[in-house]
């Protein structure tokens, strides 16, 4: 029988320190019945910190602190502002910073290369200015880093990362994905969606339809039927019959078929922060009243209609925006999301001064009403006594067609009889 040396015990005094995610934590300390024993201190690090004066002055002795150990360029006040805007959009909060300080180096290191390259003046998007050299050409420098040296760096890693962008956008305005920004159009409204690729997200709009018709199978969502869709996305589908159920089946029976898609979607969908825009797709079917093919939508819904939270909200808005940029801004144009959103707002500059200029719009609501105004420019209408809703209303016209439904599918299975 082989036999092995076993060497004797020696004296040993380490500390080992795991790094890693919550998830990763949890399946350890379950799965393994040592974990907890060898590992007694657990230490939670968040990926966000409230903006202050406090953190911002942080920030700002992070960026100074990089600079001298690595021999890079100061950044002067413009330059540091903007680093701590870059901070807020990681964080996708107007009053949070991001700890995530690894892409905060990157950014510092970047930005100080472009004010090597660059020469002054500059103008603030990041463009040389007639007469100085183009990107990537020498020129003498800058002895500090500017905010147009952070933002072309930005700008630079949005054109390296974004081709799988230009080209979903460029099969829009060419007509291949179907995607409209005039007109009205009944059951159809423009979603809004976050493609994420890793390393880059972009938002994309997207066609949802509805149709309805006589029948008592309920609303069909040809995604899930096709198992397409996730159960998050599921949930905010099943909402959908209970918001309608509640609105308009309490004086009389709820007695449809309709079927909801997103249309040109051949990878699934999950999520439900596109209930509000499905719903508002089938009050429009229901109503024979056209939808503005000119605003963007995005918002979950519970049943009693109340709008809620939604994330991705800046790359939604930036991703309908550049739509209607490519094409042209009429100055109608815009995005419904939940008024919830509003602290997350931490969008691109051209973004921001297009709104500024009356360009482009974003309508925060609180209500499905709210929206349904909106897009129709017809009053929602509110509940009579009675049940009823007034003539001449969005609500009014879906309880009417609601109930013509009804009655036809029981006259019709009478006749059967």
């Amino acid at each position: 029988m082989a036999k092995s040396l076993d060497p004797e015990p020696i004296p040993l005094d380490v500390k080992i320190i795991l790094v890693g995610s919550l998830p990763l934590y949890y399946s350890l300390y379950q799965g393994d019945e040592d974990f907890a024993q060898l590992f007694k201190v657990r230490a939670d690090f968040d990926i966000e910190m409230p903006r202050n004066p406090e953190t911002m002055a942080e920030y700002a002795r992070f960026i100074a602190g990089r600079c001298q150990e690595e021999g890079l360029r100061h950044f002067d006040r413009t330059a540091v502002a903007k680093v701590v805007e870059y901070g807020s959009r990681l964080a996708e909060h107007q009053r949070k910073l991001s700890t995530r300080f690894g892409e905060v180096a990157d950014l510092v290191r970047e930005a100080s290369y472009w004010a090597g390259v660059n020469a002054e003046p500059r103008v603030a998007s990041g463009q040389p200015a007639p007469g100085q050299p183009a990107p990537g050409q020498p020129a003498s420098g800058h002895t500090l880093t500017t905010a147009a040296d952070v933002q072309q760096a930005l700008d630079e890693r949005i054109y390296r990362a974004s081709r799988a962008e230009e080209y979903a956008f460029q099969e829009m305005l060419d007509g291949v994905i179907f995607i409209a920004t005039e007109g009205g159009v009944v059951g159809q409204v423009n979603g809004l969606s976050v493609i994420d690729l890793g390393d880059y997200a972009f938002g994309q709009p997207g066609r949802i339809t509805a149709r309805t018709y006589m029948g008592d199978d309920g609303i069909t969502h040809i995604e899930r039927e096709t198992e397409m869709s996730g159960p998050l996305h599921e949930k905010g589908v099943l909402t959908l019959q209970g918001y309608l159920g509640g609105t308009y089946a309490q004086e009389q029976p709820l007695s449809l078929s309709a079927s909801i898609t997103f249309e040109q979607n051949y990878a699934g969908v999950e999520g439900d922060s596109a209930a509000s825009t499905e719903l508002f797709a089938l009050l429009s079917s229901l109503s024979d009243i056209p939808l503005r093919q000119d605003i963007g939508v995005t918002g979950s819904v519970n049943q009693r209609g109340e709008i809620q939270p939604i994330g991705g909200v800046n790359e939604k808005i930036e991703g309908f925006f550049r739509l209607c940029q490519k094409r042209g801004l009429t100055g109608s144009q815009g995005v419904v999301i939940p008024a919830s959103n509003g602290d997350h707002l931490m969008l691109h500059e051209d973004v921001v001064t297009a709104v500024a200029e009356g360009k482009f719009h974003i309508w925060p609501i609180t209500t499905i009403d709210q929206g349904i105004e909106l897009l129709t420019g017809v009053p929602a209408g509110e509940r009579n006594g009675d049940g009823s809703y007034p003539a001449g209303t969005v609500h009014h016209a879906v309880q009417t067609r609601l109930r013509q439904l009804a009655e036809e599918l029981s006259k019709f299975g009478d006749s059967d009889e």
